[in-house]
């Protein structure tokens, strides 16, 4: 198994759930925009019968800034997001 270099960039799947989305959907957004430079492609899917939208986005970024990103995500009330990291 490979070790990864510190500052390594990867490829990850982020996967997040906004319950609430007409409170929380802004919120989200302002975050993705933050971390813009890292987002490669993003999918988002209002779910309106749930009141909540899933968003999928693929990400080229360091674990730090991933951990960040997510971890920035995740504070938000509602908002869960988790990642898969390519080998």
């Amino acid at each position: 198994m490979k070790c990864m270099a510190e500052g390594e960039r990867r490829i990850a799947v982020v996967g997040i759930t906004v319950e609430n989305r007409r409170k929380s959907a802004p919120l989200v957004n302002n975050i993705l925009t933050e971390y813009g430079e890292l987002i490669v492609g993003r999918l988002g899917v209002p779910y309106r019968e749930r009141d909540m939208c899933v968003i999928s986005i693929i990400v080229d970024a360091t674990m730090d800034q991933l951990g960040a990103l997510t971890g920035k995500l995740g504070s938000l009330p509602g908002v869960r997001a988790k990642m898969a990291l390519t080998t």
